[in-house]
């Protein structure tokens, strides 16, 4: 099983400092609309560039293990936050939206690849919003 680590710090007022385990570490902050500062990632960026960074590490693995040849991979994510009438929140859906230019391969081969690329995404089976996928394949 694979241990994943995260380090923050508080540096004042709604500013945080994060560190992965993986080496990155960067400013971090509340959206300014919540009192953060601006032109610094946000826990919900993270949360949408998270689903969306893992679904494109697996698009590219189900391309290789097809035998396609890839020319371009390029995503676009949204999340849809929901508010409650108690003030809580949460995403509703993470939209995902796939931009694959593959050669010579069948349109519904380059599909089944995106298929599997959600199951196999553990960022995007371990949320509880329900993630869509809405692609435009291109063929050579």
């Amino acid at each position: 099983m694979a241990i994943y680590k995260n380090k923050v710090e508080w540096r004042g007022e709604h500013l945080g400092y994060t560190w992965c385990q993986n080496g990155v570490e960067m400013e971090f902050s509340a959206p300014p609309d919540l009192f953060g500062k601006a032109g610094v990632l946000t826990p919900e960026d993270a949360f949408v560039a998270a689903a969306n960074t893992c679904y494109f590490m697996m698009v590219v693995w189900a391309t290789e293990r097809f035998k396609m040849d890839l020319v371009s991979l390029q995503i676009e994510a949204e999340g849809e936050v929901e508010e409650h009438l108690d003030r809580t929140s949460w995403f509703k859906t993470v939209i995902l939206y796939p931009k694959i230019v593959v050669k010579g391969k069948p349109k519904e081969m380059v599909q089944r690849a995106l298929d599997m690329a959600l199951k196999y995404s553990t960022i995007c089976q371990s949320f509880k919003s329900q993630v869509i996928i809405k692609p435009e394949i291109v063929i050579q």
